[in-house]
């Protein structure tokens, strides 16, 4: 990869049966981020299956398999480049656990790719309340993914109408911007019709669209923009994994969200409280002089041992430590939840890369749609249900680091997650910091 071009971390995301490994397979062969040998070899073994179909989303299985088994791979299979930018793409599509992996993913994501079908049936089971692409479009813009591509995929199901086109991009519009706290810009997001099979609108115009002028995927990809980094602010890392390395000591690893580190910093890891000095830091294997938000980063401590911290502590220096959380004040959204949410309830709160189960203390106001569709506010509710927005009191059960979201928003949003399925999204409006 180019080291002129500026990165971008690529989040694909959306509804499972929606073409998202066969389109993305498309894009890494079209980037010639896979070469032809390895495409022809996939597409002789899914023919043979009689799943000749299959051969652009067998390039991200068989590499994840590859990996999984610990064979020898270029993780650069999962990079590709565009004329302007060099992109890792985050969490390749299909993964089971694809929720809990983007929450507490190791990169926090700059950009989105939300995937839905164009099939009758697939957009509106994406859609439902039982579908995954309300949860995801909800859940990038909670983590603070900051820009969003929208592609309708599986054109070629429904013969490339523009029809069909209009009528999803009418629906998920509505969508994208229902809750107001979390909505996105519809005039920054673009909507294309592609085919991830057929090849169509991804890297150059389709000619079976002509009605569609808007850009293909790459060109979208190139006028992304690079997020400002926030250098300005306290350092903040949250950790995601800590090795112990023969002849270097404890190195634990993660993405600064804030601030920067270099070596000699004293920093302190919170909640935890212990403290020392940052040895020499590594990225992509070399030693760098300093580290900034969006550096994916170990850094090498002395005088603490690999167990004595763990993933889901966050790196500070002294003089500006994290907010340790004896309580938190937060704006909730509940998203999906079966029935209501009473005080009492303690259900796990997911922030930066910490899982903490959290009490609901107080529920101190709630706005609620009455009839016709009016927003109606609620003082002292005793429960919240699907669709309301309400000020809650949050007692974490064991310590846990969360910002205020208008100080470090990085570190302020959070997902609420119970029964398998994300039930709520919030930000902090003010943490009570334990002494």
């Amino acid at each position: 990869m180019s080291k002129e071009k500026p990165h971008l971390n690529l989040v694909i995301i959306g509804h499972v049966d929606h073409g998202k490994s066969t389109m993305t397979g498309h894009l890494l062969y079209l980037t010639g981020a896979v070469d032809d040998r390895k495409i022809a070899k996939y597409a002789k073994e899914s023919e043979s299956m009689g799943r000749a179909s299959w051969k652009f989303a067998w390039v991200l299985d068989k590499l994840k398999e590859e990996r999984e088994r610990g064979v020898t791979i270029d993780i650069a299979f999962f990079k590709f480049n565009t004329q302007k930018y060099d992109f890792t793409i985050i969490d390749a599509p299909g993964h089971r656990d694809f929720v809990n992996n983007m929450i507490t993913g190791t990169s926090q994501a700059d950009a989105a790719l939300l995937v839905v079908s164009a099939e009758k049936g697939g957009f509106e089971a994406g859609i439902s309340d039982q579908g995954q692409t309300k949860e995801h479009a909800l859940l990038a813009k909670t983590l603070g993914v900051g820009q969003l591509v929208v592609v309708v995929n599986k054109m070629d199901t429904v013969d490339y109408s523009q029809d069909r086109f209009n009528e999803i991009k009418d629906e998920l519009s509505r969508v994208l911007v229902e809750n107001q706290q979390m909505a996105w810009d519809l005039d920054k997001v673009p909507f294309i019709p592609v085919s991830g099979i057929e090849g169509d609108n991804l890297k150059d115009k389709s000619d079976k669209m002509s009605w569609y002028d808007g850009p293909t995927i790459l060109q979208a990809f190139d006028n992304l923009e690079v997020p400002p980094k926030p250098t300005d602010k306290p350092l903040r890392l949250p950790i995601q994994d800590v090795y112990s390395i023969q002849g270097i000591g404890t190195v634990p690893s993660g993405r600064i969200e804030t601030g920067v580190m270099k070596p000699g910093d004293k920093v302190v890891f919170a909640p935890s409280g212990k403290t020392t000095i940052v040895n020499t830091i590594q990225m992509h294997y070399e030693s760098i002089p300093i580290a900034e938000p969006g550096d994916n980063i170990g850094f090498a401590v002395k005088g603490i041992a690999r167990t004595e911290i763990k993933r889901g502590e966050v790196v500070g220096t002294v003089d500006a430590p994290p907010s340790v959380a004896e309580t938190f004040t937060a704006t909730v959204i509940v998203i999906r939840h079966p029935t209501v949410i009473p005080v009492g309830y303690t259900p796990v709160i997911h922030a930066g890369t910490s899982q903490v189960a959290c009490t609901f203390m107080e529920i101190k106001e709630k706005y609620t749609t009455g009839k016709g569709g009016k927003t109606i506010k609620v003082a002292d509710p005793t429960t919240l249900k699907n669709g309301d927005r309400a000020t809650v009191l949050m007692r974490p059960v064991k310590p846990m680091v969360v910002e205020d979201f208008r100080e470090i928003p990085q570190l302020g949003r959070f997902a609420v997650r119970d029964m398998g399925q994300t039930v709520a999204v919030g930000v902090v409006m003010g943490v009570d910091k334990k002494n």
